[in-house]
């Protein structure tokens, strides 16, 4: 009986590590992938698509991942995907390095989001707590930013787009929380879906650092 105890839990740590092991590699990936399509995009100085296709592919591209997280399609919808974001963010990239502080900007914005995403992860990692307790709190929080988002299309003010910067942020610092807590404590066994999470999660918060910093440096 003991002996079945241990057997279990030794395939239970087993799992959990690999699924660990293959979101940070995939995620690795998927950075690299969009770090290129950002460079070419920023590069050839393309066009932002528009709020309209960059919604309607986020989420599509995010939908079809998830739908096939199970298959080796999901890998296919992921790289797509993150090669989609990166090219949204060429345009973008453009925009503040025009600037004469926007090398530094950008750079403060990339190192702010690795500090960010490794604090919070080496933070679960290492004291494995669980933090699912966040769930209630970052349904709210979506609530509010979806809320926000939509006033802010129609009222343009620059207040409430800075509060939504800091609010994504805030939402995204959850949800890696929240996500690497689900891994190592059996919640997620998928690492498609880890890694698009987490993908998500960096990508809102280095825009939203960007902003920011561009705004206090403007």
């Amino acid at each position: 009986m003991q002996f079945n105890t241990l057997s279990r839990t030794q395939t239970a740590v087993q799992s959990t590590n690999k699924v660990l092991r293959n979101t940070y590699m995939l995620l690795g990936m998927t950075l690299v992938v969009a770090s290129l399509s950002a460079g070419v995009s920023a590069m050839l100085a393309l066009p932002h698509p528009g709020l309209i296709i960059t919604l309607v592919g986020f989420y599509g591209l995010m939908f079809l991942t998830e739908k096939n997280k199970n298959s080796g399609l999901g890998l296919l919808f992921i790289f797509a995907f993150t090669a989609f974001t990166g090219y949204t963010i060429g345009p973008i990239l453009n925009l503040y390095l025009s600037t004469s502080s926007g090398t530094e900007t950008v750079m403060l914005a990339l190192a702010g989001t690795a500090l960010t995403f490794l604090s919070l992860s080496a933070y679960v990692l290492t004291t494995k707590k669980d933090m699912s307790f966040l769930g209630g709190m970052m349904m709210a929080g979506f609530v509010v930013i979806i809320v926000a988002f939509i006033a802010n299309l129609f009222l343009q003010l620059p207040a409430l787009s800075l509060a939504m910067s800091a609010m994504f942020i805030l939402f995204s610092s959850g949800a890696i929380l929240m996500q690497t807590s689900a891994i190592i404590h059996g919640g997620e066994r998928n690492y498609i879906s880890a890694t698009i999470t987490l993908y998500v999660s960096i990508f809102n918060i280095f825009l939203s650092l960007l902003h920011l910093l561009g705004f206090s440096r403007d």
